[in-house]
């Protein structure tokens, strides 16, 4: 049997390749760590009062990561495949999540009387806020980018990158389980923060790890 001939037998027999693959891997990989990160905020953290439930501090920042972490993973499902395509509507998402968290938190800024800004942008856990986000942000970031590389990215760095950016929320909804911080503001500004150093983190080691 000729090459020409050999090739074409196995091109019809392959029948059509399988959809979604990137968005299941993702999606598994993501849950996992977010459940991992929720125990470990819970349990290790403690959990905010039920009380706190009845004020829109809570739910704002479990929105802002629900939100954020659906629009990454988008990204992260497109950067994860060989011809990168289709990325500008899901970093139009991402872009639009930050757009809008940003505008509730100078929102809640120039609603909050002026002598009390300040002390309500700081609260009593700014400084470690960020590095709490990140922390919880490891187990999905080390989930996704695992998932990553039975893919197949052709920018190892920018795919690293959305994968830390997911996972950076997956940390954030975790931590808002314990956080007690009730303005929007710092919400707005320091899970933002932790979030980014998640996506930094993701974009130095897939540069490395999704490599092929």
């Amino acid at each position: 049997m000729k090459t020409e001939q050999w090739i074409e037998l196995l091109a019809c027999s392959a029948g059509p390749a399988p959809r979604g693959v990137a968005a299941r891997r993702l999606t598994a990989a993501l849950g996992a760590g977010l459940v991992a990160s929720v125990a470990i905020a819970v349990l290790g953290l403690g959990a905010v009062p039920g009380t706190m439930f009845m004020t829109p501090a809570p739910w704002f920042k479990l929105v802002y990561a629900a939100a954020m972490v659906a629009a990454a993973a988008w990204l992260a499902a497109k950067l994860a495949r060989p011809l990168v395509a289709g990325v500008r509507r899901p970093a139009t998402a991402v872009a639009a999540v930050l757009a809008l968290v940003a505008a509730a938190g100078l929102a809640n800024w120039f609603a909050t009387p002026q002598a009390a800004r300040l002390p309500a942008l700081l609260g009593h856990s700014s400084w470690s806020c960020p590095a709490a986000v990140l922390g919880l942000s490891l187990p999905a970031l080390g989930a996704v980018l695992w998932a990553l590389r039975a893919l197949a990215p052709t920018r190892p760095r920018a795919a690293g990158a959305a994968a830390g950016l997911a996972a950076g929320a997956a940390g954030a909804f975790g931590y808002a389980l314990s956080c007690t911080e009730a303005a929007i503001s710092f919400s707005a500004l320091w899970y933002t923060l932790g979030i980014a150093a998640s996506s930094a983190l993701g974009a130095l080691l897939g540069g490395r790890a999704l490599r092929w």
